[in-house]
């Protein structure tokens, strides 16, 4: 059941994903977007969905036919999977895993296999050179992204994403002095979240940030599918169903990434209110339901971030982005990491 609902919002959000990046898109560049089906064009998604669902499965004469049938379902399962750890409010997760951390981030490593096996499965030129982008461009953004993980994990001391997320809501004085945190704020609010709690966790929360645009493959790292060079990338050959996979694990990825930058940086589901004096905003806006709401307002903003820097910064070249990657966000990442050493031992 809570499979089959995981599954459902899927595909839920990537519709509107799909829909809202088209409407951003054409905010920012003056035009209008989908109008025409449905009002204000909110049914064209569903359209293209049924369009999809309709045309024919196509296997290039080529191809390596189980790889290339393969690939997309990989793509999609390793994405939908990750979600298995991810609470959405205060003991509401699928599975409650004291290794959550570690376990979404080994899962999603499947991807690249998965994205290998489609460029490699289709035996086209353009596929193999998307693949070998994306599998280096992966690879090489999971170090930033690792270091800056481990310097809230180091904070934190725990790889339980529940335990990481309560950490950042009401605490009491008791609580604060157990756990061996820094008290900035015993009324709760946005103070208690991470990025105020060890401000150098701000850094840690950039680097992530841009780093999971590249391991999403958005822009401005989305050179394994660079239209003007590639076609499509790893997804050339890819028709119908198999095509929508693709991207339904593209815009999932999307709100995984940004659901765990929510749950490590951003509070989780701890609301920004703060409970001052007689006016207890914290206590009235917290429970599930509560929970729920303030997780998604975060995620969506953050997606609403990740929409807006695609149709603002321009691709940037191979060689930028490994120097990017090897050249700034690498040593930064492990400043802030050794910075968390320092800060456990001398500041909690």
């Amino acid at each position: 059941m809570v499979a089959a609902g995981l599954f459902a919002f899927s595909g839920f959000f990537a519709m509107f994903g799909v829909y809202a990046e088209r409407k951003v898109s054409a905010f920012i560049q003056d035009r209008l977007g989908p109008t025409e089906t449905g009002k204000y064009g909110v049914l064209q998604t569903l359209a293209d969905v049924i369009k999809l669902l309709m045309k024919e499965l196509i296997v290039p004469a080529a191809a390596d036919k189980w790889l290339f049938m393969l690939a997309p379902a990989i793509i999609f399962i390793a994405v939908y999977m990750g979600f298995a750890a991810i609470p959405w409010s205060n003991g509401l997760a699928p599975s409650d895993l004291n290794l959550g951390l570690y376990y979404i981030f080994a899962i999603l490593s499947i991807e690249t296999l998965g994205i290998l096996m489609a460029g490699w499965g289709s035996n086209n030129k353009f596929s193999i050179l998307g693949a070998m982008r994306s599998g280096a461009q992966i690879i090489s953004y999971e170090i930033p992204a690792g270091f800056a993980i481990i310097s809230v994990v180091m904070i934190a001391q725990s790889l339980n994403l529940q335990t990481i997320a309560a950490q950042q809501g009401i605490l009491s004085h008791e609580q604060s002095k157990f756990l061996g945190l820094w008290d900035v704020s015993a009324n709760g609010g946005i103070l208690s979240w991470n990025i105020f709690r060890a401000p150098h966790l701000i850094i840690a929360f950039v680097i992530y940030f841009i780093a999971s645009l590249a391991e999403s493959n958005r822009a401005p790292f989305d050179i394994p599918e660079a239209e003007s060079e590639l076609v499509a990338g790893f997804h050339t050959e890819f028709t119908g169903m198999r095509f929508a996979f693709v991207f339904l694990a593209e815009y999932s990825m999307m709100f995984l990434v940004s659901m765990v930058a929510v749950i490590l940086f951003l509070g989780a589901w701890n609301t920004p209110l703060p409970n001052i004096g007689v006016v207890r905003l914290a206590d009235w806006t917290t429970g599930t339901v509560w929970g729920v709401v303030w997780t998604v307002i975060k995620v969506l903003l953050l997606v609403g971030v990740q929409m807006w820097i695609r149709w603002t910064l321009p691709r940037l070249r191979v060689d930028q982005l490994m120097n990017l990657c090897w050249k700034v966000l690498t040593p930064l990442a492990f400043i802030c990491m050794l910075v968390s050493g320092i800060w456990r031992l001398w500041v909690m």
